[in-house]
């Protein structure tokens, strides 16, 4: 058995010490399947209380746990655990005194409470901007799902490029063979995306007149036209239902919606704690052109707005992989931010160097998960 470690759901902006009854919740007892394997199942006790860990202004919601390894879980009893870890993650944004949190990664683990501490001072600057940029912002997710896929397809078939194959194609003197039909099958695919695309720049344009962001997921087959993480403000939440409720009565005929939510902002704000890999560190400056082996802050800032007017895809429409150019460069610079805060708890100035010495001390890192 191992030692009672400390299961992290989130974070609170708040000090305020408070207690949350999970009973209601499904326990973890509930989520094994029969026949898991029993050294998983006892290692993966999770208590059902939580309780905050205080750490200056700003708290861990966690549960009395004991660690368990989720590579060796069995795909149902993961999917079972998420939706306990969002079930908790939800009662806590519904009854905590300050009604917002911070949803930690799925699997999040700290050895006792003074690891836990550690992860509010290492990550203490970054989870205080991310409450400061998520102020009221909550989240619903928006499906949109064809009505009638068969249909659908049917009213596809009638374009006149695929009328023209099909035709071409019945006159074969040895029949049609199976690449025939994949031809028929991609061009099909063709035209379903191409309309599917359509539906879903409506769908996007009329919701992100009033969203603050949204983050597309993947289509989970090809029925689906849209699944999409909104970030809304809270004061908001009925003209998004109701823009809503417009689209679907526009595409009545066409296509079904569903909405979930509102939820914590978990596509775009969940907390992740890992240790910095060097190699990564060390891509970041070099990507960003910083040379010296102490960098402030202010020269992070600086190299990152300098390569930003440079590499914008906005700014450089024509430049071929301009938009790799500027991914990489906006994750180099939030690696050697988080690096840097890691390095300076509690300064506003300062900087980082890049020893072995100083990166071994600020290894620990918090950041938003990819």
């Amino acid at each position: 058995m191992s030692d009672i470690s400390k299961y992290i759901y989130g974070v609170v902006n708040s000090n305020t010490v408070e207690f949350f009854d999970l009973n209601e919740i499904a326990g973890l007892k509930d989520i094994y399947p029969f026949g898991t394997p029993k050294e998983v199942v006892d290692n993966s006790i999770v208590s059902n209380n939580a309780y905050t860990i205080c750490f200056r202004d700003i708290s861990a919601v966690v549960s009395d746990a004991e660690i368990v390894d989720y590579t060796r879980m069995p795909k149902d009893a993961l999917a079972r655990m998420l939706l306990r870890h969002q079930e908790v993650i939800e009662k806590i944004m519904a009854e905590s005194a300050t009604g917002g949190i911070i949803p930690m990664k799925l699997g999040t683990f700290a050895k006792n409470k003074e690891e836990v501490e550690e992860i509010l001072a290492k990550g203490y600057r970054t989870i205080k901007d991310i409450f400061e940029r998520a102020k009221n912002a909550i989240e619903i997710d928006v499906a949109a799902t064809f009505n009638d896929f068969d249909s659908f397809l049917q009213e596809i078939s009638k374009e006149e490029e695929i009328k023209q194959l099909k035709q071409s194609l019945l006159g074969k003197e040895d029949g049609v063979t199976v690449d025939d039909q994949m031809k028929v099958g991609v061009l099909v695919k063709k035209y379903l995306d191409k309309k599917r695309e359509k539906y879903a720049e409506q769908i996007q344009s009329a919701l992100n007149k009033i969203a603050q962001g949204f983050k597309a997921h993947d289509l989970m087959d090809d029925k689906m036209v849209v699944n999409t993480a909104f970030l809304i403000d809270q004061s908001r939440q009925k003209d998004f239902e109701q823009e809503v409720e417009g689209l679907n009565s526009k595409f009545e005929e066409k296509l079904n919606f569903r909405c979930v939510g509102p939820l914590p902002p978990y596509s775009f704000y969940t907390l992740e704690v890992k240790k910095a890999q060097f190699k990564e560190v060390d891509w970041a400056r070099k990507k960003l052109g910083l040379k010296d082996n102490f960098i402030t802050a202010s020269d992070i800032k600086k190299a990152h707005h300098r390569l930003a007017l440079t590499c914008h895809p906005d700014k450089n429409p024509d430049t071929r992989g301009i938009e790799k150019k500027f991914d990489d460069m906006t994750r180099a610079y939030r690696v050697l931010l988080d690096y840097y805060r890691a390095s300076n708890l509690a300064e506003e100035t300062g900087g980082c160097y890049f020893n072995e010495e100083a990166f071994e001390k600020n290894a620990m890192l918090v950041t938003t998960a990819d």
